[in-house]
């Protein structure tokens, strides 16, 4: 049975849903993984993604309608802007600087982040962080134009962070929560909120998904 508990996030205290046993046979999404065609991600991901069986999100939306309006007082219609089956397997040293920061994913407040993790393994979860000189945890519209000039600022000062995946606290970022990437767990956040995926050097970056950090990523506009 599905469990849901909602947590906060760092001194701001942003909601965060966590789902235990979120899909009723995880073991069907891994099957249609394998046989899925994967592709070079867009957006800046690092690595690859696939289409969802039609079914997933007609089964799992009314949970995550649910939740939001419980965590984050949304309660319109959702919207879905982006969902897919997603695998980290770009290697750190080729990594692009945008890829070795904590980010957002967007800067309003009816967007809704989900991440599932599919790896049975469980492993490598998500971070989320603090931006040392500003503060800030969330980065919406009114906090954008001064949070990117810091970082410009900050980025030509220091040079680019090392080719590695963010791990922790960083001279520019404090790790404020970190969430275990367990079996069949899912989580909902807020994509104003800076975070990553928590890589550990030693992870399996394969492109496979019967190998790799297997994920469906899903991106929501709920008024």
């Amino acid at each position: 049975m599905m469990r849901q508990t909602i947590e906060t996030i760092g001194a701001e205290a942003q909601p965060l849903v966590i789902f235990d046993d979120f899909a009723s046979d995880p073991g069907a999404l891994r099957r249609h993984a394998t046989a899925a065609c994967f592709v070079p991600a867009l957006n800046h991901y690092p690595g690859v993604r696939a289409e969802l069986p039609p079914s997933y999100l007609d089964t799992q939306i009314p949970a995550i309608a649910a939740a939001v309006a419980q965590a984050f007082g949304r309660t319109g219609p959702v919207e879905v802007i982006d969902a897919s089956f997603s695998i980290v397997s770009t290697p750190a040293d080729a990594l692009k600087i945008a890829q070795r920061l904590p980010h957002i994913d967007a800067f309003t407040p009816d967007r809704i982040a989900l991440i599932h993790y599919l790896s049975p393994a469980g492993g490598d979860g998500t971070a989320f962080f603090r931006h040392r000189a500003t503060g800030f945890e969330t980065v919406g519209e009114e906090r954008r134009e001064l949070f990117f000039r810091h970082l410009d600022t900050e980025l030509r000062r220091a040079g680019p962070p090392s080719a590695a995946y963010v791990a922790g606290d960083t001279p520019l970022f404090e790790c404020t929560r970190t969430v275990e990437g367990r079996y069949n767990r899912a989580l909902l956040y807020r994509s104003a909120n800076l975070h990553s995926g928590a890589i550990s050097p030693d992870a399996i970056l394969s492109p496979d998904p019967a190998e790799g950090r297997l994920t469906i990523t899903g991106f929501f506009s709920i008024g």
